[in-house]
């Protein structure tokens, strides 16, 4: 089968499509022929082995993706061969023709999407979910700042939070970005490369209950200052240090929580999709794809998802488009 494939750590240029062994499963994995892969900073990180992020070699990358079982181990139950899936932290890599998973990480996508949505739910989606509800305890009129509202966690967010009856308040950092926002629902919007953009929100009058931040290292001490008496950060993305001054916290009774996605437990994935299937069947989620790359240009997508501006998810189209 064709592979996207790294022989050490290394720069997106060091990406090479390469013809290697299907992955073989065992009694308790499904194979799945890949139609799309996701596209996340975290693959990024994976692949250059950065923040404390570690692989094996060959590495083909991707977490995220969505196709076909073609293959069930003999002990998976509640799968059938030809079911439409979406799944996350597969066992091979989603950037070739097949895919090994789990079944605690492979989940059925629902009809009204297609695959290259599909390919779009397992980080994004799952993340937001988590930030919003598992983390932050975000709750219906909850005054809510989606921190970098853009890229694919942030789009999610937005539809969830205005899904469930929060005041949604998001920012942008382009015009576009913003155009975006507003297609999605939300009436707030905030320029966030504006100066001062939060001071309005910077007391316990008009400050927020959760805000859902995506880079901790430039927003976070600011954020803290947006807080309202009782409020919550819940940290998404973060690509560095900063320094902040906990009284700002200690005024407000206010927490800062991380969200990382590798900690929740099977149960708790399964909950979260089975929450959100029946609203992406409805149209009331629908994942935004700014651009699809067919595979052997998967090296220029892993540069493109690290740019800012982001306006959604990028998607590699696995099958067809072999170069």
């Amino acid at each position: 089968m064709k592979a996207m494939q790294m022989k050490d750590y290394g720069p997106a240029s060091d990406l090479t499509l390469n013809n290697v062994n299907q992955p073989s499963i065992n009694d308790d994995q499904i194979l799945v022929e890949v139609s799309a892969a996701g596209v996340n900073p975290v693959d990024t990180y994976i692949r250059s082995g950065t923040n404390n992020y570690t692989t094996t070699f060959p590495h083909t990358p991707g977490s995220d993706g969505a196709g076909t079982i073609v293959q069930l181990g003999k002990n998976v139950t509640g799968f059938e061969l030809g079911q439409r899936v979406y799944f996350t932290r597969n066992l091979t890599g989603s950037c070739a023709q097949f895919a090994a998973c789990l079944p605690t990480h492979t989940f059925p996508l629902a009809n009204a999407l297609n695959f290259e949505e599909g390919a779009c739910i397992g980080i994004p989606f799952t993340t937001a979910h988590r930030a919003l509800f598992g983390r932050a305890k975000a709750q219906t009129g909850y005054k809510v700042l989606i921190h970098g509202a853009t890229g694919a966690v942030g789009t999610a967010c937005v539809q969830l939070a205005l899904l469930n009856g929060m005041e949604v308040f998001a920012s942008a950092g382009t015009p576009a970005g913003a155009e975006l926002l507003r297609q999605l629902g939300v009436t707030h919007v905030i320029m966030h490369n504006e100066e001062g953009y939060l001071t309005p929100f910077q007391n316990l009058e008009n400050g927020f209950d959760v805000i859902i931040e995506m880079l901790a290292n430039h927003n976070l001490s600011e954020d803290l200052k947006a807080l309202t008496l009782g409020g919550c950060v819940a940290i998404v993305g973060n690509r560095g240090t900063v320094e902040i001054n906990p009284r700002d916290l200690m005024a407000r009774d206010a927490s800062v929580v991380g969200v990382a996605l590798a900690n929740v437990n099977p149960e708790a994935l399964a909950l979260i999709a089975s929450s959100l299937l029946p609203h992406f069947e409805s149209g009331e989620l629908k994942p935004v794809i700014r651009k699809v790359y067919a595979l052997n240009d998967l090296g220029q997508a892993h540069e493109d998802v690290l740019l800012p501006g982001a306006l959604g998810n990028l998607v590699v189209k696995v099958k067809p488009g072999f170069h």
